[in-house]
């Protein structure tokens, strides 16, 4: 039985290699599943970019860090679409690596650099190991500060067992079968799987730290029945553009902008919507430039509806030296003459290029921040700054409202927290632009309002989910 089993296995990897038409190192392993490396030799790789040196010893791809090169990347040569990726990594403690997945090069992209999804290997005490990074495009795209459980899953010093699920639009990953990420993204399909020794610049004291691969196997067909459950406490985080899931909906998301008019929404100081100077066009809310002064333009932009405890998320993309924000807890009644209308803001500013940046108290001004009140830091991870991925990418924005406790989050990290109902926050206003409104930012409910400063900015996918 066991001769026959074998010829059985050797013929199907046999007629794998021979339909494809790619000489690949791949052997069929039981219910499905194919080995992408011998264990003998790089076969079926290829590198890409850096020039750090990949080798094979006792069963094991290991990775060597040295100086002068960028990124390297051991690729395969197939590429992969719908899949389940399973491996084994150990790394010294003092670098990172990555396995890329869905990742491409091509000439006409950054003279072939290396980008896509990353399954992130970080021995930090930052401690993102299974975290979703894009190398060479967006950046983070699932920061483990959405899942404070998987940051102490993984293992220095010994071997961790990683798992990747892609299946359509759904990316989920395990790290010593704990859950890690849990994310919705539709921009790219597939591509092939890498394993990354990243630069170390000039850091002689990193050179020939290694980082080792083993039992990297990956399985294709009949995902459905080996997929793992999903564990409900990470967060599922989507960048489906004007999009809902499933399991959003199901928690009661809505979108609060169809992608498409101006339903739902009208001028802070009007009845209806701007007849110019916000453009609706490819799914994106655009408010267009004019003399970057607030409200000289079009106006503000209100919903027509009030909200009182709810989570609000959208992304935003800005240009050069651009200013604006997203107001709640918004009195439309106030302010009818110049200036914007008044309500708690969460700032959006290039915060390099635009003044408004060096005034106000000790940087409440920033981008993220309770604008004029409080100053935006990174609350989620000590030590590290707050995550801004710069002029012309997008952004994601979510403010979280539960009675008199509200979060500023920035890109998945959360920046501002503060009760609106405290003592501390009463005298912040006392002592901010806003201490002439009676009772400010404690009103029970408000509209939510996006602003217009005289500078072209850039909304998408804006939702809302309403708490009782």
């Amino acid at each position: 039985m066991k001769a026959l089993q074998f010829k059985i296995l050797f013929f199907t990897s046999f007629l794998v290699i021979n339909f494809t038409g790619i000489t690949v190192n791949s052997q069929t392993l039981e219910d499905g599943w194919i080995s992408l490396f011998n264990g003998k030799d790089l076969t079926g790789w290829k590198q890409l970019n850096g020039t750090a040196l990949y080798k094979v010893i006792n069963g094991e791809i290991i990775g060597t860090a040295k100086t002068e090169t960028p990124n390297s990347f051991l690729c395969t040569e197939k590429e992969y679409s719908n899949f389940i990726l399973e491996f084994d990594v150990l790394l010294d403690p003092t670098i990172n690596s990555g396995v890329q997945f869905r990742s491409n090069s091509f000439k006409e992209y950054k003279k072939g650099q290396v980008h896509g999804y990353q399954f992130e290997l970080d021995p930090t005490a930052r401690a993102f190991s299974g975290g979703i990074y894009e190398e060479g495009k967006r950046g983070w795209l699932y920061p483990l500060s959405l899942n404070q459980k998987g940051r102490k899953t993984f293992k220095n010093g010994v071997w961790n067992t990683c798992r990747v699920e892609a299946i359509g639009s759904t990316i989920r990953t395990w790290v010593n079968g704990i859950q890690c990420s849990n994310l919705i993204d539709d921009l790219t399909a597939s591509g092939f799987i890498g394993l990354q020794v990243h630069e170390i610049y000039s850091d002689v004291s990193r050179v020939g730290k290694e980082i080792k691969w083993k039992n990297i196997r990956i399985k294709t067909n009949n995902l459905e029945k080996e997929r793992w459950a999903s564990d409900p406490e990470v967060k599922e985080m989507s960048y489906l553009v004007n999009k809902l899931t499933e399991h959003e909906i199901d928690k009661g998301w809505r979108l609060l902008w169809d992608g498409k008019t101006s339903k739902g929404w009208r001028g802070a100081k009007q009845d209806y919507f701007p007849e110019s100077g916000w453009d609706i066009k490819n799914g994106e809310l655009t408010i267009l430039s004019t003399d970057g002064a607030e409200s000289t333009g079009p106006g503000d932009i209100i919903t027509e509806k009030v909200f009182s405890s709810f989570e609000l998320e959208l992304e935003f993309k800005i240009t050069k030296g651009a200013n604006s924000g997203i107001k709640y807890f918004v009195d439309a009644e106030l302010n009818k003459g110049s200036g914007s209308a008044i309500g708690c803001e969460f700032q959006i500013l290039d915060d390099i290029n635009h003044p408004d940046s060096k005034a106000g108290v000790n940087g409440n001004r920033t981008i993220g921040s309770l604008y004029d009140l409080i100053t935006a830091e990174n609350l989620s991870i000590s030590g590290r700054s707050k995550q801004f991925k710069g002029i012309g990418a997008w952004n994601k924005a979510r403010i979280v409202v539960k009675g008199a406790h509200v979060e500023h989050w920035l890109n998945n990290e959360k920046v501002i927290e503060y009760d609106r109902s405290s003592q501390m926050f009463r005298a912040l206003v006392a002592y901010s632009k806003y201490k002439n409104w009676p009772k400010f930012g404690q009103w029970p409910n408000g509209h939510i309002l996006l602003q217009d400063h005289g500078d072209t900015v850039h909304y998408r996918s804006i939702k809302i989910r309403e708490f009782n």
